[in-house]
């Protein structure tokens, strides 16, 4: 049935209206020079956090099996169409033990308390956070390359109030001064486990967008948090470093996660201008003699698209500076939390309204702020599959205390399996330019000398036509096919049927779209 709707899209059946017979689509040739390259891809995922206990622990076996396929498969079914996103990261909460305080974890959320693995008496219960385990294995299962462990606070019984959230506006860390190497001991001991189980974290996050005061002083906190000024990340660098050298774990640390992009270029406050303080290579607090430590710096695009001209400006200015520091930055955590994905409309917006936002941001962290990596928050919340679903990329609907529900995947879920599913570790960006300019058609391209994928977003009312000239390739490209997200239930990535190379693709008005040339 996808492929009649389709076709109908795209013209190539009989019964259109005269309307669209007789008016083409706009016609762009977008050219592509193999040999002007810019970054290398090393990942896109996307987090966990929080549902995953519920579901991985009570659902029923194939509700989430069924999820954990739509996130990491990148097998297809019978008609080619793709069984999941592929996702090559997947990021993994490390508690903090705020579920074993109940409600005297003043976390009002019960479902965004986190087990902690380690036991007051400092023994190990490996049997925690068992439905967090079942998505890390299922992640390893299907083959993501990327595994990433994130902490959003210390354990509680490091932190200097006992709880996982501050309750001092004070902006340091919540962590006792002399418990910096017990708390990245616990960390180091998580990763061994880990790894002796055959699952091994590439990447190990041990602060969270430190620039967020995080504190509560009436103690009714929304979720696990802690602030971090650069001199206590730098401490905890350090000291994570010399405990994953003792362990001999090789895992590399993950900074900074900053809570904005401007905090890592720029902006005021304790833990401001974090690339010059990082990796300028004179600084006190120079991380690049640490050898866990790569040349990456973590940050969240969120409030940093209100418009389009801030979207842009913002990864220009970060792209400049991270160049300059030969740096590399990765976008580690976005969802709709500001009101810009609303694109100045009032009232709700519909989910492929979402969705291709979500493409809009991936595109311009990828293009102009040449993001070697991207990753989403969050793979699965409550809510609604069909408006407004700026917080999820598959929306639950659960029972009250959370050991069963249905699930949907919306928009946004395809919006960005149209980059994670094609766009793999090791490719290279390739630089693309459209004949005519229209910046409501954002056009990248990617490449690992075999294929290439170019990537689509026809973010106007009307449909257009497009030519893909590549020039340079070092293969004779024969054949293309053409994924296709749009409004309609059977538009989520759908194959259509392989084209010849060079053949004119129609792109729907307010679509994605992910070409595959071989």
């Amino acid at each position: 049935m996808f492929k009649n709707i389709y076709f109908l899209i795209l013209g190539l059946v009989p019964g259109l209206s005269a309307l669209a017979q007789t008016v083409p689509a706009k016609l762009y040739t977008v050219s592509i020079n193999m040999n002007q390259t810019a970054q290398t891809i090393d990942n896109i995922g996307a987090s966990g956090c929080w549902f995953s206990e519920g579901i991985g622990k009570y659902w029923p076996s194939e509700k989430k099996e069924r999820i954990a396929e739509l996130l990491f498969s990148q097998k297809t079914d019978v008609q080619g169409a793709p069984l999941g996103i592929g996702l090559s990261a997947w990021r993994f909460n490390i508690g903090a033990g705020t579920f074993e305080q109940g409600d005297s974890s003043h976390i009002r959320d019960f479902r965004r308390r986190t087990e902690c693995f380690l036991n007051r008496d400092g023994t190990y219960d490996w049997t925690k956070q068992a439905g967090y385990q079942f998505f890390l294995q299922k992640a390893h299962d299907y083959g993501v390359p990327n595994l990433i462990a994130f902490s959003n606070s210390p354990p509680v019984q490091f932190t200097k109030n006992g709880l996982g959230f501050k309750t001092e506006h004070d902006f340091k860390a919540n962590l006792k001064d002399d418990d910096y190497d017990a708390y990245t001991k616990f960390l180091t001991d998580v990763l061994k486990h880990f790894e002796d189980k055959g699952l091994h974290f590439n990447y190990i996050s041990p602060v969270n967008e430190p620039q967020w005061d995080w504190s509560h002083t009436d103690k009714k906190g929304d979720q696990e948090g802690s602030p971090w000024q650069n001199g206590e990340i730098y401490h905890v660098a350090r000291s994570l470093n010399s405990a994953l050298d003792k362990a001999r774990v090789n895992t590399k640390i993950l900074l900074t996660e900053a809570g904005k992009l401007t905090y890592l270029y720029g902006d005021k406050g304790p833990a401001a201008h974090q690339l010059q303080y990082f990796f300028s290579g004179t600084g006190t607090y120079n991380l690049r003699k640490l050898n866990h430590v790569p040349a990456i710096l973590g940050g969240h695009s969120y409030f940093s698209e209100t418009n389009d001209s801030t979207l842009i400006d913002t990864r220009a200015q970060l792209a400049g500076q991270f160049k300059k520091h030969k740096v590399n930055y990765w976008q580690t955590e976005y969802s709709m939390l500001g009101d810009g994905y609303k694109d100045g409309a009032k009232g709700r917006r519909t989910a492929m309204d979402c969705a291709l936002f979500l493409a809009k941001v991936i595109h311009t962290d990828l293009t102009v702020g040449n993001a070697t990596a991207w990753q989403y928050w969050n793979a699965y919340e409550p809510g609604n599959a069909d408006f407004d679903t700026r917080y999820y990329l598959i929306a639950l609907k659960a029972a009250p205390d959370f050991k069963d529900g249905e699930f949907t995947a919306t928009k946004n879920l395809w919006a960005l399996g149209s980059y994670s599913r094609f766009v793999r570790p090791g490719m290279k960006r390739v630089i693309t330019s459209l004949n005519t300019a229209n910046d409501k058609l954002l056009i990248s391209a990617y490449t690992d000398n075999k294929q290439l994928i170019v990537v689509s977003i026809n973010y106007d009312t009307t449909d257009v036509a497009l030519n893909v000239d590549v020039a340079n390739a070092k293969k004779k490209y024969t054949v293309q096919t053409q994924y296709l997200t749009a409004n309609g239930s059977e538009l989520n990535m759908a194959p259509s049927p392989k084209q010849a190379y060079g053949q004119q693709i129609t792109l729907p008005a307010r679509s994605i779209s992910t070409i595959v040339i071989n």
